[in-house]
């Protein structure tokens, strides 16, 4: 549905709905903001679309880096009393759990929390306003608000423009069955890795200081 509707409308546009999907995401509100750049990228594989990837990335970096910026400011001003009004509000995307796993990827990575958590939904929504609710020094968050955003956008655009791109070879080459594995293949990879991270943030370990 969201490839089909990212179709229909002009590349200036689609760089535009990258770019305020993933920074409202960013901000603290779940959007599929991960699901869109991915299509807006596979599109970049397609020239009779005119979609360049790299300004695909661009985008979703600026959504990124703002948004997250924003969700800063927001969680600095208003704190943990903002985010559990919002978990009693918004249960399935803010509820306790969802808070605890993130407090917790703060307590054992610190900073580096913003970087990975762009690549964690749960944490890509709370990072921000998390991080400006724990009195994180914004010079210290911006740095990894900026690594994380490059790591997660060009990093995700140039994965999936390859993947597109050797998709269409194979699929000229071989079959769908092939294809078909390999997709498979690498989504489960992809879901071990990140079982594997959350994992991580239940395990006791050392507190990693957020100042």
């Amino acid at each position: 549905m969201i490839a089909e509707w990212l179709q229909s409308i002009p590349p200036l546009a689609v760089y535009l709905t990258v770019l305020g999907v993933v920074g409202v995401e960013s901000f603290g509100i779940p959007l599929p903001g991960e699901i869109v750049l991915v299509s807006a990228t596979l599109m970049a594989t397609r020239p009779e679309l005119a979609v360049s990837a790299i300004w695909v990335a661009v985008a979703a970096l600026i959504g990124a880096v703002v948004g997250d910026s924003i969700g800063f400011a927001v969680g600095r001003r208003y704190g943990m009393t903002l985010l559990r009004a919002a978990g009693r509000r918004f249960p399935r995307h803010f509820g306790p759990s969802h808070l605890a796993l993130a407090e917790r990827a703060f307590e054992r990575w610190g900073v580096l929390t913003v970087i990975v958590g762009r690549f964690i939904a749960i944490l890509r929504i709370f990072a921000g306003p998390l991080a400006g609710a724990l009195r994180m020094p914004y010079r210290k968050f911006m740095p990894a608000n900026v690594v994380g955003g490059v790591l997660w956008t060009f990093g995700t655009t140039a994965a999936v423009y390859a993947l597109g791109i050797a998709a269409e070879t194979w699929l000229r080459r071989f079959s769908w069955a092939g294809l078909v594995v390999a997709v498979i293949v690498g989504l489960t990879v992809g879901f071990l890795v990140k079982k594997r991270v959350i994992g991580l943030l239940h395990q006791p370990g050392e507190s990693a200081s957020t100042s």
